[in-house]
């Protein structure tokens, strides 16, 4: 007897005023850019065709716009449910500052590497350049993506693994009851926990991808 096949469209939230300053945004509220706006409506041109009949948000209102503008191309779907499993990664006392702040502690040695080490993955190349600058090539791979650890009040990349795999766990539950397609309006580091697990990936691999704006990611569920 053949499995029928059901479909997850994960995508990341638009640009946010945080992105473009270069603020680590991590849980705060951040509002979507013109360019965040043109993001969302790009992933939903690519969505168009597909059928969604549930959908996921989390709380936080960039993941809510976005979503909408991919569901004014799904009268279908009927049913959106909110779920914080899938929120952004927690920076913790690190959220609301700027990166070159970040960056000009690290050059005076006024930050605990081991703690906020990895907080480096969200800064731009050039800015990551500098720190490597600062510390020496051997130190910056060993304190960059410390996988366990967490900035001060926030969250490790292993927390963020292991909520977004509880919520996995529920997703394929769900779709194998409800027998649905699901689209899901996410951000950058669950996405990044959620392709690692989908997609079988390396620790290693996992921590040098760059989660785009404006694709989506497609996985298949068979009952």
């Amino acid at each position: 007897m053949k499995k029928e096949e059901y479909k997850i469209y994960v995508f990341r939230h638009g640009r946010t005023l945080f992105n473009v300053k270069g603020l680590f945004t991590g849980q705060m509220h951040s509002k979507l850019t013109w360019k965040g706006r043109q993001d969302a409506k790009k992933v939903a041109k690519k969505l168009k065709n597909k059928e969604i009949q549930v959908a996921f948000h989390t709380k936080l209102p960039r993941s809510q716009e976005t979503l909408g503008y991919i569901l004014k191309f799904h009268p279908e779907c009927k049913k959106i449910l909110v779920d914080n499993r899938m929120i952004e990664r927690s920076y913790g006392d690190l959220e609301g500052t700027t990166h070159k702040e970040f960056i000009k502690k690290i050059g005076k040695r006024s930050y605990n590497l081991r703690i906020e080490g990895d907080a480096i993955e969200n800064l731009k190349p050039t800015l990551k350049k500098k720190v490597q600058k600062f510390l020496g090539e051997a130190e910056y791979n060993a304190i960059h993506r410390g996988y366990k650890v967490a900035a001060p009040n926030g969250e490790s990349f292993a927390d963020v693994e292991k909520r977004v795999g509880l919520f996995i766990d529920y997703l394929k539950k769900y779709i194998k009851k409800n027998k649905v397609n699901v689209a899901i309006s996410a951000h950058g580091n669950s996405i990044r926990m959620f392709r690692k697990i989908m997609e079988k990936a390396s620790r290693k691999e996992t921590i040098h991808w760059f989660i785009p704006y404006e694709k989506f990611f497609e996985y298949s569920v068979k009952i």
